[in-house]
C-alpha cells in the first residue's frame, strides 16, 4: 500500500555512542533523517495538527533519542528511535530512520557513515 510522506532531515545534537570508550566520554555529533509514512488525509481535511505529526514534537523526541544512551553501536540508536517514534505518533504506520555519524573513528578518508532502517508498526 503506498502511503504519503512526511521529511525531517539534518536533526543534529551530541550524543556519546561508539564502541571506544573516548567516544561515550567526548561525545560528538550525530545526524539524523526521518521520514514518516503516514495517510495526511485526515490532517488535510481538519486543518488542524492534532491530526498528524508534529514536526516539532518529532524534533525533540529525536534530540531525546540522540542523548539518550549511550550504546556502542549506531543501530541500536537507529533501532531505538524508531520505536520511540512508532510508540509516540499513532498516525503513523512505517518510519524510516538514517542515523549519520561522520566523525566516526575512520583511519582512513570518508565523508559519513550511514545507515538507514525501515520499520513498520506491529
Amino acid at each position: 500500500m503506498r502511503t504519503d510522506t512526511i521529511t525531517l532531515t539534518g536533526i543534529t545534537a551530541i550524543g556519546h555512542h561508539g564502541v571506544f570508550e573516548s567516544e561515550k566520554r567526548d561525545g560528538q555529533p550525530f545526524t539524523l533523517d526521518i521520514v514518516l509514512h503516514t495517510d495526511i488525509r485526515p490532517a488535510a481535511a481538519s486543518d488542524n495538527v492534532a491530526d498528524t505529526a508534529h514536526y516539532g514534537e518529532l524534533g525533540e523526541l529525536v534530540v531525546e533519542q540522540i542523548q539518550d544512551g549511550p550504546w556502542d553501536l549506531i543501530e541500536t540508536l537507529a533501532e531505538k528511535t524508531a520505536a520511540a517514534i512508532l510508540k509516540e505518533f499513532a498516525v503513523v504506520s512505517a518510519v524510516e530512520v538514517v542515523v549519520h555519524k561522520p566523525k566516526a573513528p575512520i583511519t582512513v578518508p570518508f565523508t559519513d557513515v550511514r545507515i538507514h532502517i525501515y520499520r513498520e508498526r506491529e
